[in-house]
């Protein structure tokens, strides 16, 4: 789950009602131990809903599984929160999740920054389970999974109809045991089965590196044509700090060639991004925009004018397929402000922003409620953040160790002088 987003804790209502008026009205109203559960929990009376919906058939199918199935049924609470779970579902949208008492609390822990699993970021593309990328130096990418592989199996459950918050808690488990999944690569014909040993998964930041200007190999100190690099795997809490020491070692590096390497970071929280962005730009200029399709003001987000650099910065972001979410928010800033060249591939395009909500004291809501706009009003959702320039990077060149996006940036900034 992209565990990641923007999180607003607050209080959500949901409408789910039912009545009893006259001794003609069905059966299935009289029923009033469940359904004054349910009326008391959420504190809605009948006249919200009557106009839109009509509850008896709810009600006919809570009594004819109470009357008639013949195994055994949840406690009336339990089918509660099922109830609630195929209304959100009903939504269409894969990040809108409600949680139950026991995956709230998972999800609690799950945004703490540790657990145990595989260290791979999922979503949906094209209605398929996608990887949005494996994190830096863990067992998902030691094993060989790549931002774009669509997962088909996990242990040889099929995802057609998973959500991704299911197969988040299919793919994870403790630590030393083992998942199957069933993966199609980008440029493959045939599926592979992987095998990935479980663990516990602490999430890495920012790294930084000097490479040489013309070989590209690392070195401990920079002349003017070297080049920095900043490669950034998420955007946490933390991350501002760090992503400010690390503009500090690029000031002192003596070059003013940077490229800040986002391929394969699926995001994190929105302040992160806006203060990374404030960097580069004056104050008051638009980092992203939070659009809420008519149902409230558009939000706009705007640089807090740290702008320390000057027309002698020399900046490549490179992105790929597993660049999502904040990442995209900084990419598209960067490139609409003309401060970065994109180099790589298309980014993911998770542009939804999400609000995690309390329903009761044990149960919440991941709903989404508005989408991310670049500075220039396009949609992160629709299609991603396109490159300036694109450049492939095969499965030969992944386990071959060659990077030929990280070659096309170096030489691109080489060409600047």
């Amino acid at each position: 789950m992209n565990t990641y987003h923007r999180i607003i804790f607050g209080v959500l209502v949901l409408a789910l009602i039912t009545a009893s008026f006259g001794l003609g009205v069905y059966a299935g109203y009289m029923e009033r131990p469940e359904a004054e559960k349910i009326t008391e929990l959420f504190h809605i009376t009948n006249a919200d809903i009557t106009d839109t919906a009509d509850f008896e058939p709810f009600w006919k199918a809570w009594n004819l599984i109470k009357e008639h199935y013949g195994g055994e049924i949840p406690n009336p609470q339990e089918r509660v929160w099922g109830a609630i779970s195929g209304m959100v579902a009903s939504v269409g949208d894969p990040y809108t999740v409600f949680f139950p008492p026991q995956e709230s609390e998972k999800f609690e822990e799950d945004i703490s920054g540790q657990f145990q699993g595989v260290g791979m970021e999922i979503g949906i593309r094209d209605d398929v389970l996608t990887v949005i990328a494996p994190l830096k130096d863990t067992p998902a990418e030691r094993a060989g999974m790549r931002s774009g592989d669509r997962i088909l199996t996990i242990d040889e459950e099929s995802t057609d109809t998973v959500s991704v918050d299911d197969a988040v808690s299919l793919i994870r488990g403790p630590q030393g045991s083992d998942v199957v999944l069933t993966v199609l690569h980008e440029d493959a014909g045939e599926t592979e089965d992987i095998t990935i040993t479980r663990a516990v998964i602490d999430i890495p930041t920012i790294d930084t590196d000097i490479l040489d200007g013309t070989t590209g190999i690392i070195k401990q100190s920079a002349g003017p044509k070297d080049v920095f690099v900043i490669s950034l795997y998420n955007f946490s809490a933390q991350s501002p700090n760090l992503f400010r020491n690390a503009l500090q070692e690029f000031i002192k590096s003596n070059t003013h060639k940077l490229i800040l390497d986002l391929r394969g970071n699926p995001g994190g929280y929105l302040e992160a991004s806006v203060d990374m962005a404030s960097w580069f730009l004056p104050s008051g200029k638009t980092i992203v925009r939070e659009s809420y399709d008519d149902k409230e003001d558009e939000q706009v987000h705007r640089s807090k004018g740290y702008d320390i650099f000057t027309d002698y910065l020399d900046m490549v972001v490179l992105i790929d397929g597993g660049s999502a979410s904040a990442s995209e928010i900084l990419a598209g800033a960067l490139s609409e402000h003309d401060i970065a060249t994109l180099v790589g591939k298309t980014t993911f395009g998770k542009g939804s922003v999400q609000e995690l909500i309390s329903v009761t004291d044990e149960t919440s809501l991941k709903i989404t409620v508005a989408k991310w706009l670049t500075p220039e009003g396009n949609s992160i959702s629709d299609g991603g953040i396109t490159p300036d320039i694109e450049v492939e990077m095969t499965y030969d060149d992944f386990t071959a160790g060659d990077d030929p996006q990280m070659d096309a940036a170096i030489d691109f900034l080489q060409g600047n002088d």
